[in-house]
């Protein structure tokens, strides 16, 4: 394959994606106290979520170090002319300048394009997705580009949260410290706007809040496809999933726990749907 895919942990994707789809993935780090795990490598989505009820200590995460990048593109330059590296929006972490950064390190000669996704979560892995896909087709970075770009607008996310205290303690919540004030009872949803958190209603129930994210998706007028995402809420995922498949082909929902990075910043309850799709015109 002419050019390669690389993407950061934030993306979410289910590990039979990455593996059919060839691409590499660089892990963000977890730290609880002087403790360092590399984000769903040492330490597993089920594991974190144990050790965040267990310890007294509150995770932290950091971006990847830029030399972890250039090992990725050494190592893929073997087998590939040209690398894309999709990261996750340059609005909540540094892991785009690292991924830059990581260029001026690498020690084989390869052309590497860094993009800014402008996206988390699945949102960011379904635009991956798609550079992946065009990629084992033949496609060139310039097309790789172009279709990243045209797929940005058509990923969007939503949130419920059952507390913002977790993005506040690690100040990611941005315009959405608004609900701070108001946080008692109250179901916050949120969503990606420009690469940033933003508020998305607020409902004062979980069913209600639930709702909130199958009307979302309903809101669709055409679906490439559908992500359902949880943080130690399997149940309400599913219970979300065989509602939606009612309007949707199950085989089209993919299923993604999210990764403890994320986890770090959300807590336990986060329930998310992600969409790539058009929306009706006005």
């Amino acid at each position: 394959m002419a050019v390669r895919i690389v993407t950061d942990s934030i993306a979410d994707l289910p590990s039979r994606v990455v593996q059919e789809l060839g691409i590499t993935v660089v892990p963000l780090i977890i730290h609880f106290g002087s403790k360092a795990y590399r984000d769903g490598v040492d330490m597993s989505a089920d594991q974190f979520y144990v050790q965040l009820q267990e310890s007294e200590v509150f995770p932290t995460t950091s971006t990847p170090p830029p030399q972890a990048f250039a090992d990725a593109y050494d190592s893929l330059a073997a087998n590939a002319q040209e690398i894309v590296v999709i990261a996750l929006s340059a609005r909540l972490s540094g892991t785009y300048e690292a991924a830059l950064q990581g260029r001026t390190l690498k020690s084989k000669n390869c052309r590497v394009e860094v993009i800014d996704s402008q996206a988390a979560a699945m949102a960011q892995g379904l635009i991956v997705m798609k550079a992946a896909q065009a990629a084992l087709a033949g496609a060139t970075v310039n097309e790789i580009r172009e279709i990243v770009e045209h797929h940005k607008p058509r990923a969007e996310l939503l949130a419920a949260f059952d507390t913002l205290e977790y993005l506040r303690r690690g100040g990611r919540i941005g315009a959405a410290k608004a609900y701070l004030g108001s946080m008692l009872n109250v179901n916050p949803l949120i969503t990606l706007k420009g690469g940033v958190v933003k508020p998305a209603g607020r409902t004062r129930s979980r069913a209600k809040a639930i709702d909130q994210l199958y009307e979302f998706a309903a809101g669709y007028s055409s679906i490439d496809e559908m992500v359902v995402e949880n943080t130690a809420c399997p149940e309400e995922a599913e219970d979300l999933i065989e509602r939606l498949a009612a309007v949707f082909p199950n085989e089209r929902i993919y299923r993604s726990k999210m990764t403890p990075v994320i986890g770090a910043h959300t807590g336990p309850g986060l329930l998310v749907v992600v969409v790539l799709g058009d929306r009706p015109r006005p």
